[in-house]
């Protein structure tokens, strides 16, 4: 039977066999059995190609895993939980990112502690774009529904577009970048998402509570587990849904 997930994860991101053979470093006939064939990679070559397809390794080999072992990989990917933001250590978000070299998410309404507090923030984003890392930082949009329920759950009204809008002011140096994508989103924020290559911090939300004082998951990526992948499978469908914040750019 013919793999048609990743045939069509393939077509999706515009890579033919040959093209994802080179990347992996193997014979174009070993991708083309892959997926016209029920051959499953070795778990190295899984992983990456899950990366390069935006797809969780059980979505395209479902039965590469007992799903006994998958949970247990799953369960490994997290690293630690800290009850509430602020009592994650104040330089794992610098070092995370410092330690980053493809690709770097931020998922947030402002996320307006990071650019405040650490004055390294926007400097290291930019070093990282200009490196080559993808930059991309999906803001919350001031005028979106979704973000006056959220000030008004939260019982402080307008502030929650304020804070957005101060947020902005600090990565406007950012938006000539090449590498650097900027975005609006009004969807519902389940978590705010700090993607750093196969590390993340999730900041899960409570209703009614402001996030500094909601749980945060500290998640490394596992080939073979779900809960990392998870996470980016939600980040992606809410970049499907962004609109520029400087479309002039």
């Amino acid at each position: 039977m013919p793999n048609d997930r990743l045939r069509n994860g393939m077509l999706k991101n515009g890579l033919t066999a040959s093209a994802l053979a080179e990347k992996l470093g193997v014979d174009p006939k070993t991708v083309e059995r892959w997926v016209t064939q029920t051959r499953n990679p070795y778990p190295r070559y899984r992983h990456t190609i899950a990366d390069l397809l935006n797809e969780s390794e059980s979505y395209l080999w479902p039965d590469a895993l007992p799903t006994q072992r998958a949970v247990q990989i799953s369960q490994s990917e997290l690293v630690h939980i800290y009850p509430r933001r602020g009592a994650v250590p104040t330089d794992l978000w610098q070092r995370l990112l410092e330690q980053a070299t493809r690709q770097v998410g931020v998922l947030v309404y402002g996320g307006l502690f990071l650019p405040e507090f650490n004055h390294r923030w926007i400097t290291t984003l930019r070093e990282k774009a200009m490196a080559g890392a993808q930059v991309e930082l999906l803001f919350g949009d001031p005028e979106g529904e979704h973000i006056t329920e959220r000030g008004d759950a939260e019982g402080i009204g307008p502030a929650m577009s304020n804070k957005i809008l101060n947020a902005l002011a600090f990565y406007r140096d950012l938006r000539d970048l090449d590498n650097v994508g900027i975005y609006y989103h009004d969807t519902i924020l389940y978590n705010s998402i700090y993607r750093f290559d196969d590390e993340m911090l999730v900041n899960t939300h409570l209703y009614g509570t402001p996030a500094a004082y909601a749980p945060v998951l500290h998640l490394r990526r596992l080939g073979g587990g779900d809960l990392f992948d998870s996470y980016v499978a939600s980040f992606n469908r809410v970049l499907g849904k962004k609109r520029a914040v400087w479309p002039e750019h």
